[in-house]
């Protein structure tokens, strides 16, 4: 019998309303096994321990979970589920607020005995369908790097090596999505936070057109930021899709209500789609030969399914440079109120970029702004001509845990080894990782699928056919043992 850990949220609502298994098992489940792998690749901020036999000895939250799922449970015997996701155990990254749950964003300068009384929207309308939530998921401080460690919660690791790095900012939600911890995470995204750790963790995720997922506080960083689900498959973050889009009120620049059902718009397949292929944005990526050969094959299954596929790049220039103003400049103003005993225990890294950041003039803010609207104007321009534009998602695999860049290669910041994913929150656009093979070490590689803004529907229909042909997705992580 398939473990309950192994299951994707679909197939455990499907389990609940069958009544082959109850949320009560899947949670005690979930909770078992996050207390397995913590130790091992330190994707919790607060693990919960659980002892099945000794009821006394649950930490808070773990009680909390199971009591939740007992109150699933108990709707699901009624035949009166709370909503989409009613006793589905869900991890957050400890950036998104969470009623009852210190936010410390990876930092020991926020105090956690504030008053942690409020939920962010994506949270708000995962705890309105019955979702049950588990733990907080580790993150650089404020969601800085591309790689997950932090003064606060130390490294986070891979579950397919764990001498290598999840990736980052949503490490420890790639993590516990991998090994089992979760079917679904909530994740954040401001230069590739979902994707460079989905793409390093061989699972799912979509960054979102902004403000498709409301997002509350405002990030500092700006609308570079998105809220997005990282999942096992494209029909698990549909569905989640289903339950966190939609307006919120604390969000002045959310979207309105969602046309259709993401789940419903699976169907389709890519049949007929035009598809533009760019191995390396024209030349100005080296990526590994084993990324290149994975994506290559996968773009290969597109056209089998009847895509019109084309080697085509799009029409723009690296815009790192812009990216680092407006993300330095986010950073500051995420430390401005700091005092100097606090601004001690931050990063050495962030210190440095935040130092960076706090010179930039309001009119080098405003150039860069003047580089991302003509980004966005291109690529717009393109999407005339292709419905999705597919790349890796990252010109390497995981690199040593510990390190912002990799050993040797001479890159002074973590946007040196993802150049396929900042653009996109520049241009606003809907993207996301699929994982389609591993490399020579059994280290996973991801491929980009992105669309036009507001053609989240056309990213996940993409993603769904490749997982549907088996082309999409790799074996189980062998990184971490007993699981």
């Amino acid at each position: 019998m398939t473990e309950l850990t192994e299951l994707t949220a679909v197939q455990l609502v499907d389990g609940y309303r069958k009544g082959e298994f109850s949320p009560v098992d899947a949670v005690r489940a979930t909770l078992e096994r996050a207390e397995r792998i913590q130790p091992a690749v330190n994707a919790f901020v607060l693990p919960h321990a659980l002892d099945s036999a000794r009821a006394e000895r649950f930490p808070p939250a773990a009680h909390e979970a199971l009591a939740r799922a007992a109150e699933s449970a108990d709707r699901w015997r009624r035949g009166e589920p709370a909503g989409l996701l009613d006793g589905v155990p869900v991890t957050v990254k400890d950036i998104i607020l969470q009623r009852g749950r210190p936010t410390l964003r990876g930092s020991k300068a926020i105090d956690p005995h504030g008053d942690w009384h409020e939920d962010a929207p994506s949270v708000a309308r995962l705890r309105e369908h019955g979702a049950v939530f588990i733990g907080r998921t580790t993150t650089p401080e404020f969601g800085w790097k591309g790689v997950t460690d932090s003064p606060l919660t130390g490294v986070t690791r891979n579950p397919y090596d764990t001498s290598r790095t999840a990736g980052g900012s949503s490490g420890g939600s790639a993590a516990a999505v991998a090994l089992g911890a979760g079917p679904l995470s909530l994740g954040t995204d401001g230069g590739g936070s979902v994707r460079i750790p989905a793409g390093f963790c061989g699972i799912f995720a979509l960054k979102p057109t902004y403000g498709r997922v409301p997002l509350y506080p405002a990030s500092a960083f700006g609308t570079l930021a998105h809220v997005g689900p990282m999942t096992r498959d494209a029909a698990d973050a549909a569905l989640a899709m289903d339950v966190i889009s939609g307006p919120d009120a604390r969000d002045w620049s959310g979207l309105g209500p969602v046309g259709g059902s993401f789940t419903q718009a699976l169907a389709g397949g890519v049949r007929g789609l035009r598809v533009a292929y760019s191995p390396s944005l024209g030349g100005q990526v080296a990526v590994r030969p084993a990324v290149a050969s994975a994506v290559r094959r996968a773009v290969q299954g597109l056209a089998g399914l009847g895509a019109y596929v084309s080697e085509a790049d799009p029409d723009l220039t690296d815009p790192v440079d812009a990216f680092h103003v407006l993300w330095f400049s986010g950073a500051a103003r995420v430390t401005q109120h700091f005092g100097p005993q606090q601004r001690e225990v931050l990063d050495p890294g962030l210190r440095e970029i935040c130092g960076i950041g706090a010179r930039f003039s309001a009119l080098d803010y405003l150039a860069a702004v003047d580089v991302r609207m003509d980004l966005g104007r291109r690529m717009g321009r393109f999407h005339e001509s292709y419905d999705v534009l597919v790349t890796p998602t990252l010109p390497i695999t995981a690199f040593e845990a510990g390190a912002e860049v990799p050993a040797g290669s001479g890159l002074r910041r973590w946007t040196g080894w993802t150049p396929f994913t900042y653009p996109f929150n520049m241009t606003q656009q809907p993207a996301a990782t699929v994982p389609v093979g591993v490399d020579g070490d059994g280290l996973p590689v991801g491929m980009q699928v992105v669309a036009a803004r507001h053609r989240d529907d056309l990213v996940l229909r993409v993603a769904h056919a490749l997982y549907e042909a088996g082309v999409a997705g790799i074996g189980a992580p062998t990184g971490v043992s007993g699981v």
